[in-house]
């Protein structure tokens, strides 16, 4: 369950986090002018349950009441990626010298609680681990310790402040910032959090943007948070699925990303997509591929997602999978098996052979797939197979299916595992 800003905002003020003064919530351009209370500049933000607000000109800032009126009227009732804008968030514009990231989110491979940090704050922090991957620094806390160990947290506030312009006279309250974010991260069981920017002031680190995703399996110890919050009852808002997942329901097939949507690509890790055959096995598969990954390549290998393709998919649903996983960045295999049972082995094939031949007409990127086959339909499956390898070689040059059951899905797995550290010149 992910909070809205102003609600992510209280929870930060309330764990001794600074944040802009907020002048409250707005739903109407002439509630500005009957303000007397508010102070210019100031900020107006839509309070929608999407990232990427600024860039679709969901936060803007006003010099006077007059402007400020204007904005909000051009603001409230226009949509976000689909989402309507009914509330503005008003605060103030905070005085600034620099800008930074700090977040806090959980590591699927393994379960261990990472703090990352960024002296390149406002800015998608997908968009620097992209672009100057030197910038980040990434710590995971293997013991899920309830509070931040001081030497790591004196480590990352270090990092943070030699980034920033007279960084250093800051790093002390840098260092008090990570520790209370990483606190509330343990504290109200969160999935995330994190805040971008974290703005440096004349009065020290201000938080001027928070992100705050709630496990829903931990929201039944969180009554004394929602009473904070005033929230009745648990919500479950449709903005909170994330771009593959609002996808996935279009194209009629379950699908639930494992990491934050735009999560940050670690150059250390392999990053497996799973396309499995029903729902039991898309669990079996995240804990095979963890596994697997755990005991031969280090740990290294991260489960992104979890899929079912259901009793029975038409050719081009099956293809939709995979193009999914494939136009999602951060995949660099694929995984895939097809216990045909309901599920026609023939249907399977076609469709994902259709993926990766349409692709390739198109230019798009194609990702190693490795898998395995068994059950209804397979000869036909096997015969369609092998003339499509015949007749485009270049097309499926990456298409690796084991047919029928005469290796395990284990070693299946361990060989596209193997195969895909070794494109990337690992050992």
């Amino acid at each position: 369950m992910r909070l809205y800003e102003n609600e992510a905002k209280k929870v930060l003020e309330q764990e001794g986090i600074s944040v802009p003064k907020s002048f409250g919530l707005i739903i109407r351009p002439e509630e500005i002018e009957r303000r007397n209370d508010l102070r210019f500049p100031l900020i107006l933000k839509s309070l929608v349950l999407v990232g990427g607000r600024g860039k679709a000109g969901g936060i803007k800032k006003a010099r006077d009441a007059a402007e400020a009126a204007s904005l909000a009227g051009t603001m409230l009732g226009r949509k976000i990626h689909d989402y309507s804008v009914d509330r503005l968030l008003v605060e103030e514009a905070v005085e600034e010298t620099g800008a930074c990231y700090v977040g806090v989110t959980m590591n699927p491979a393994d379960f261990n609680v990472t703090v990352i940090v960024s002296p390149a704050g406002g800015i998608d922090i997908e968009q620097v681990a992209r672009e100057s991957p030197d910038k980040i620094l990434r710590l995971e806390i293997p013991g899920n310790d309830p509070t931040l160990p001081e030497d790591k947290a004196a480590r990352l506030a270090s990092f943070l402040a030699s980034g920033l312009p007279q960084g250093r006279k800051h790093t002390g309250a840098l260092k008090a910032t990570i520790s209370r974010l990483y606190g509330l991260f343990q504290k109200y069981d969160c999935k995330v959090a994190e805040i971008n920017p974290l703005l440096i002031s004349p009065r020290g680190p201000v938080a001027a943007d928070a992100k705050i995703v709630l496990d829903d399996n931990g929201l039944y110890r969180q009554s004394r948070l929602f009473a904070l919050l005033g929230i009745a009852a648990v919500r479950h808002d449709v903005a909170e699925r994330t771009r593959n997942e609002v996808r996935a329901r279009a194209a009629g097939f379950p699908y639930v990303d494992l990491l934050p949507e735009d999560h940050p690509k670690d150059p250390g890790r392999l990053y497996v997509g799973l396309v499995p055959g029903g729902a039991g096995y898309g669990i079996f598969s995240i804990d095979e591929v963890a596994n697997v990954g755990d005991r031969f390549f280090g740990g290294r290998v991260v489960p992104v997602n979890f899929m079912d393709s259901g009793g029975g998919p038409t050719v081009e649903a099956v293809a939709e999978m995979f193009n999914l996983l494939m136009d999602y960045e951060i995949v660099d295999l694929v995984i895939t098996s097809r216990f045909g049972g309901i599920s026609s082995c023939d249907i399977f094939i076609r469709g994902l052979v259709g993926c990766l031949r349409q692709r390739h007409a198109e230019g798009k990127r194609l990702v190693p797939v490795f898998g395995r086959m068994v059950g209804t339909d397979l000869p036909n499956a096997r015969d369609f197979l092998d003339q499509a390898k015949r007749e485009t070689p270049e097309e499926l040059r990456y298409l690796h299916i084991t047919v029928g059951n005469r290796k395990i899905m284990a070693e299946v797995i361990k060989e596209g595992l193997r195969d895909a550290f070794e494109r990337k010149g690992w050992t």
